[in-house]
């Protein structure tokens, strides 16, 4: 049966995630917390996360939750390790739709049938893939193109760094709506770097990139580059500061990049550059009105 998560939970939800975590096969979008203090304060203590929980036996074996993302919500799980999974998900859309969200997305990994085929039942398609590699410590250095430089941004001017997003035409556009504060608190941390490219007759950028450290790893989280510097080695350059930056650091032990299903060329040069990939994720969506 479907119940709003309590306290009583939390305990059963992190041996869950736990599960959850074992196998590709089985993830999806989830609480980053893995302990019930964690879970306490990212799961009930968000005003804005609502989460259910699917109980057989008084036992907790399922979970799913709807977070703001872009215009919508997005989907955490669902997550079913014994039940009615379909049951869960169909709840949770209709929650979506009373919350009044117009899109709900869905973000499992595209090994997890289970999760997939449960939301195509319901009605979510499949959007795109994204795919993830990661690398062990080694040197990716990589020279600027001729008339172009690469620097440390900062502090980050959150004018410029939308002013770049959409010159590089990303459909990443989550960030465009972060108002300055919030874009300046999040690139104010040590974890957070960013890396501006520009051609060497201006102060205009015209490509950056965006590095994040969490614990051992560091994930590079966006490469953009806008149309007229293509094609000249500065994506390429770009992921090389970064890299060498990030290994800099003695306990970041590995980098991850991302590059979506379109995204041949980026797809290539990371596996030639010997990245392998770790995991690939499926972006759906179901439009609710």
């Amino acid at each position: 049966m479907n119940r709003p998560i309590a306290q009583a939970h939390l305990s059963q939800l992190a041996e869950l995630l736990a599960w959850m975590d074992e196998v590709p096969e089985r993830r999806s979008l989830a609480p980053e917390a893995r302990t019930p203090e964690g879970l306490w304060w990212e799961v009930l203590a968000g005003e804005d996360e609502k989460a259910w929980v699917w109980l057989e036996a008084g036992r907790v074996q399922g979970y799913g939750a709807l977070v703001p993302f872009w215009e919508g919500a997005a989907l955490e799980g669902p997550i079913i390790r014994a039940g009615d999974g379909k049951a869960l998900l169909e709840h949770l859309v209709k929650k979506a739709r009373q919350e009044g969200y117009p899109t709900l997305y869905a973000f499992p990994e595209a090994r997890n049938r289970y999760a997939r085929d449960l939301l195509e039942q319901v009605g979510f398609s499949a959007e795109h893939t994204t795919y993830f590699y990661t690398i062990g410590r080694t040197d990716l250095s990589y020279p600027a193109p001729p008339g172009y430089r690469i620097e440390l941004a900062e502090p980050c001017d959150p004018q410029v760094y939308r002013d770049l997003y959409s010159r590089a035409d990303d459909g990443w556009s989550l960030r465009l709506h972060w108002t300055d504060e919030e874009l300046r608190q999040h690139f104010l941390g040590a974890e957070v770097a960013l890396f501006m490219a520009y051609a060497e007759q201006g102060q205009v950028p015209v490509g950056m990139a965006e590095l994040e450290l969490d614990d051992t790893q560091a994930e590079i989280a966006y490469i953009g580059v806008v149309p007229e510097a293509r094609g000249k080695g500065l994506g390429r350059a770009l992921l090389g500061a970064a890299a060498e930056w990030a290994f800099s650091n003695p306990q970041i032990q590995s980098l991850q990049v991302r590059a979506h299903d379109h995204e041949k060329a980026a797809q290539a040069l990371y596996k030639r550059l010997g990245f392998k990939e770790s995991s690939a994720v499926v972006t759906y969506a179901l439009e609710l009105f």
